[in-house]
Parts: C-alpha cells; structure tokens; sequence
C-alpha cells in the first residue's frame, strides 16, 4: 500500500532536476525520459467517465510498489490537494500543466528522491518519468525502461504489432517516448542567435519550447529541447540522434560565451553584474524578471566570475521565487503585489548570506 501524502515534505528537499551532478549541469540543466502507455480494451482518459478514470487509477497503483520503483513510494491524489499543493507539483517537473488543472480521478506517485514519477489519467493512462540533472538521456531510459518492463507484467498494455504502443494523441503513437533536455543558453540568446538555433533544431524534427514544455514560453533563456518523432525509430535510435543535436547545442552555447567575453567583454559582464544588483537590492521583482536575472546570475557562476557564490544558492533560488512555493514558504496566500515584494526580500536574504 503506497501511503497518501500532502506536498510539505517535498519542500524540505531541493527539486531532483535541480540537484548538482558531478558535471555537465552548467548548460545542460536537466534530462527527462518520459514513457506515455494505456491500458488495452479502456477508454483514453479525455473520453471516460469518473468512474472508469477512477477504476483506472485503482489498477495502476496496485500494479505499483516501492520495489518496482526502487525506493519508498508517496501518491498524490489530485482531487484531495489543494491548488496551491497541485501547483507545487507542477513546479517541481512531477507534473504536466494539463494534469494540474485536470485533478478528477487523477493520482501522482512519486518516489521519494523525485527522480521518477508517474501521472495517472493524464492524456494517457500512465505517464511514466524519470528526470535528473543534467545529460543523462541513455541512464534515464535505461531506468525508466526497467520499470516500464516490471509494470507491463501487471498491466496489459494496448500495443499493436505494427504501430507499437496506442497513445491519445497520435504524435505519441509507435514508442511512446518523449526524450527533453532543459538548456541554459544565455549566450545564444543576447547575441541574437537563438531564432537561427532554433529554426534549425525544428528543422530535425525536434521541438523547442520554454523550460515548463508545452504551450510554455522562454523565461530566463532556459529552453526546453524534446523530440518530436516516435514512430519508425526504436527508442535507442531516437536517443542517439537527439543526443547527437545536444551535444552540438552545448559546444554553441559554450562557444557563444566565450566570444562574448572576446568581442563584448563589458556587455556580458553587464549583464551578470547588473544581474546580481538587482537582485541583491531590489526590493519588488516579478516572476519573470527574477527569473531573467537568475540566468545572468548563474551564468556569472558558471563561468567562475564570484568568488563565493555558488550554484546551489542560485538554484535554491530559482525554484523558491515560483509562485507557489514562495507561498508555501512564507506561509500566506498572496496577491501579485505581496508576491513581488516577498520574492525580492527573499533574493536579498539568500544572496547577503551567500556572500
């Protein structure tokens, strides 16, 4: 029996996708397999009534447990969480935005370090996700494969010999498999290059969207970066050719700040610098703007222009500013106005004890 939690424990914990890897996280902020599978003979969720999505529910969490999943299991149901708790989850990458405002006859089970999860009655009947910091694609799917493979045991899957595996939206059909990388490209976007970038990446079949995925914009130059094709290439194949498109990604980005501090030394240092200030001393900032200057701030870090700042602190703070957990912890439901003030009070607080 997985036990029902509420999401204050998570808060206690940085976001698994925000954790600091041994390497290659300056760039490549986070990686994330994601398996979309129904089960035969059952209605998509978008098309079944409360009773059968609940039914559905029922099914998946018995055919779950701790030792499949390897490690202690928490579930969420939607419908018992408050918005701002549903929100949490959303802001943590546990779940999509359609989950979220969707919560009848939906369930969440998260391992305990938040590196897999799985969204029960989303678009499809199970949405299975691994995520970790970093570029880490082959490793994530090698897990998330693993338990795939436990759960098809339990659960008769809808599969079909030449198609592969039935999805609710067609773009889905054949693997299942959605692969995405959330990049850090400060770079590629003050010098006017990201437009060029990214025409280019859609021209591979791929799709680039704002760090929240789909139906998200660019906010403080984090893009996600996710394929498109799942049918008529194996997973191991569509890894292989995204990862291939990452890795070029990264050399760019990385040689887009070199050349910056080459040809506008002064202008990139502006922009971490100025970056710094107002988040040090400002006294309102919206979620935007925080967020902006965030980017500039972990640039600086990465590129070893503090001497005491880390990128820890940088990224305490860049999940604490999200609406919903600066309300949860300050303790109080606020407007827009007091979100600003309390989200610039918080960015001082953090930056004076990180210097």
């Amino acid at each position: 029996m997985i036990p029902e939690k509420n999401v204050d424990f998570l808060l206690e914990n940085g976001a698994s996708f925000l954790a600091l890897a041994d390497a290659g996280c300056d760039i490549a902020i986070s990686s994330r397999i994601r398996l979309a599978r129904n089960l035969a003979g059952t209605p998509f969720p978008s098309s079944a009534d409360a009773d059968c999505r609940r039914v559905v529910a029922e099914r998946v969490v018995s055919a779950v447990n701790s030792r499949s999943f390897g490690g202690k299991l928490h579930l969420f149901e939607m419908e018992n969480l408050p918005p701002l708790d549903r929100e949490i989850l959303f802001e943590r990458h546990l779940a999509s935005r359609e989950f979220v405002d969707r919560p009848q006859g939906a369930a969440l089970i998260v391992r305990e370090d938040e590196k897999l999860s799985l969204m029960i009655n989303e678009e499809d009947h199970l949405r299975l996700q691994a995520i970790s910091p970093g570029f880490c694609l082959r490793e994530l799917f090698a897990s998330a494969s693993a338990i795939d493979d436990r759960l098809a045991k339990k659960l008769h899957f809808a599969f079909d010999k030449k198609l592969g595996y039935l999805t609710s939206c067609p773009t889905n059909v054949g693997t299942g498999m959605r692969a995405s990388v959330m990049l850090h490209l400060p770079a590629l976007t003050l010098s006017g290059r990201i437009g060029a970038t990214i025409q280019g990446i859609n021209k591979l079949n791929l799709a680039v969207r704002g760090m929240n995925g789909e139906g998200s914009e660019n906010r403080g130059n984090f893009y996600q970066v996710s394929n498109q094709s799942t049918l008529g290439e194996s997973e191991e194949e569509i890894i292989e050719r995204f990862s291939a498109v990452i890795d070029q990604l990264i050399n760019f980005e990385r040689n887009a700040r070199i050349q910056l501090l080459e040809k506008d030394r002064y202008g990139w240092l502006d922009f971490v610098g100025r970056s710094f200030g107002i988040l040090r001393y400002a006294y309102k900032l919206t979620g935007n703007d925080a967020l902006n200057y965030l980017s500039g701030l972990r640039a600086g870090v990465d590129m070893k222009l503090f001497d005491r700042l880390d990128c820890a602190t940088v990224n305490t703070l860049w999940l604490s500013i999200q609406n919903a957990h600066l309300q949860k912890l300050t303790g109080h439901i606020l407007t827009g106005n007091d979100r600003d003030i309390q989200r610039a009070a918080l960015c001082r607080e953090k930056l004076r004890a990180g210097m």
